[in-house]
């Protein structure tokens, strides 16, 4: 079972959201939703995993744990990285067992949201 140590990656949720532009179009943009620690590890070596690093996408699996806030996040939020700025998209929600303490999420990055 996972513990405190091996969340060590400061991962920010943000969740699409628009506005008007004043002209009668649409803004559409990104807003913060919350900031947690995450464990972040490779999605294996499958053929899928290998066929998206040679197309220049890369897939990982993130663990953070459930609270009212992560049970918020869905597949059309994306994950930014704290300290890099580096923006995943998320792929795959799953809250897994374990007395439903953990979420883990399918994400990717390298293609466009």
């Amino acid at each position: 079972m996972p513990g405190a140590g091996d969340l060590d990656w400061r991962m920010r949720f943000e969740a699409p959201t628009s506005g008007s532009d004043g002209g009668g179009g649409v803004i559409a943009g990104w807003a913060p939703r919350f900031t947690v620690w995450a464990g972040l590890f490779g999605a294996g070596g499958s053929e899928a995993v290998m066929a998206a690093r040679l197309a220049g996408r890369a897939l990982a699996r993130v663990r953070v744990r459930e609270s009212s806030n992560t049970r918020q996040i869905t597949t059309d939020w994306r994950m930014v990285d704290a300290r890099s700025n580096e923006v995943w998209n998320i792929r795959e929600v799953d809250p897994i067992s374990e007395a439903r303490r953990f979420i883990l999420l399918s994400i990717e990055k390298g293609v466009a949201s």
